[in-house]
């Protein structure tokens, strides 16, 4: 009840955009209400990829900030493209290697942050995480809710996983269900909707009409909607950790799965299709492994002598700081690279037309 308290007092201060500030450049926020497992880094990588591909953007200044989350740096910080995920944080590691062209950057303070990208020639951000930052107003607020713990369903903490208000789902201008399985009909989609809330859901323009307005409100023509969009995740081939990952042990009928991140469940149930899951270690979230780990880890080597070992892209990150990785592990150790996409062409071109109009 304190907890709820204390948010629905910080959302009275910060509602309609009072006390809040822009940036100096146009900003598209990433985020959610539940703690972790929603998505934000693939998501963030797929806004990235339609930025880049678009006529408006392709050829701009794009840049994205994040906080860092359990970084060592303090204060606004460049990542760099051979930095450590001790240093930057594994997500701001991972997109900065996989989009090179695009400045990458870690500060707590977004304000400073944007005004610092700005200064240096950004013409976009995308922010990472930050719609409980309600000192920073972003012109694009994209808000995820997974598929199979919707906000509705679900509560704040400590008894559920929410660390905002559910309602404000409904501030969002798009609210994207991820972790869906790819065939949904219309009147999946339609009933998803009504779980969360909505008054109204059309399937063909993705529009869907916030409670927050009246039936009365809307017959005057004050109508307050939004964009929900599904996206499913993808995953790619094996990926070796290390160079020295010897590719022979991906083909091994056996593996043994560790993670330290929320939500491992979609990488499990993809691998299982393929693969005899003879152990699985679940680690907290942004784990930084130690020594015991890894010993915990060499313990499943011997049992499992002949099995690859199949971990996140974001742990990779992570691993690849330790200075005394075993050889035995080093040698099966691969990653799967994760993506994400929207369940129709439809929701794809809506999403795309929102990013390029900014």
């Amino acid at each position: 009840m304190i907890y709820r308290l204390i948010l629905s007092l910080r959302n009275a201060r910060y509602k309609g955009g009072r006390h809040s500030v822009k940036a100096p450049v146009p900003t598209i926020c990433v985020g959610n209400i539940t703690v972790g497992g929603t998505g934000k880094t693939p998501h963030c990588e797929m806004i990235l990829r339609l930025l880049l591909d678009s006529a408006r953007w392709g050829s701009r200044n794009i840049a994205l900030l994040s906080r860092g989350y359990k970084r060592r740096s303090k204060g606004f910080q460049e990542v760099l493209y051979n930095g450590s995920a001790a240093m930057f944080g594994d997500e701001p590691l991972q997109i900065k290697r996989k989009f090179p062209p695009v400045v990458t950057a870690v500060c707590k303070d977004r304000v400073a942050g944007c005004e610092a990208l700005a200064k240096d020639g950004a013409e976009l951000i995308v922010l990472d995480d930050a719609y409980q930052y309600r000192k920073l107003k972003a012109d694009l607020d994209i808000v995820l809710t997974p598929y199979d713990r919707p906000v509705s369903e679900d509560s704040l903490l400590p008894f559920g996983r929410l660390r905002d208000l559910p309602k404000r789902l409904y501030d969002a201008d798009i609210v994207i269900v991820s972790k869906c399985p790819y065939v949904l009909d219309p009147e999946d989609k339609s009933a998803m909707a009504r779980t969360l809330g909505f008054d109204t859901y059309d399937p063909d323009t993705c529009i869907a009409t916030r409670p927050s307005v009246s039936r009365a409100g809307r017959k005057a023509g004050k109508v307050d909607s939004c964009l929900l969009l599904f996206t499913g995740i993808n995953y790619d081939r094996p990926t070796p950790v290390f160079e020295q990952t010897d590719s022979r042990y991906i083909y091994s009928h056996k593996i043994v799965l560790f993670s330290g991140i929320a939500d491992d469940t979609p990488l499990r149930n993809y691998l299982s299709d393929s693969y005899k899951i003879v152990e699985h270690l679940h680690f907290p979230d942004h784990h930084a492994y130690t020594k015991a780990d890894l010993r915990a880890l060499r313990k499943a080597i011997k049992h499992n002598p002949t099995a690859a070992f199949a971990t996140t892209e974001k742990d990779a990150q992570r691993l690849r700081d330790l200075p005394q990785m075993p050889r035995e592990l080093l040698e099966r150790l691969f990653y799967f690279p994760i993506s994400v996409d929207f369940l129709s062409e439809r929701e794809r071109e809506l999403f795309t037309e929102k990013l390029t109009t900014l």
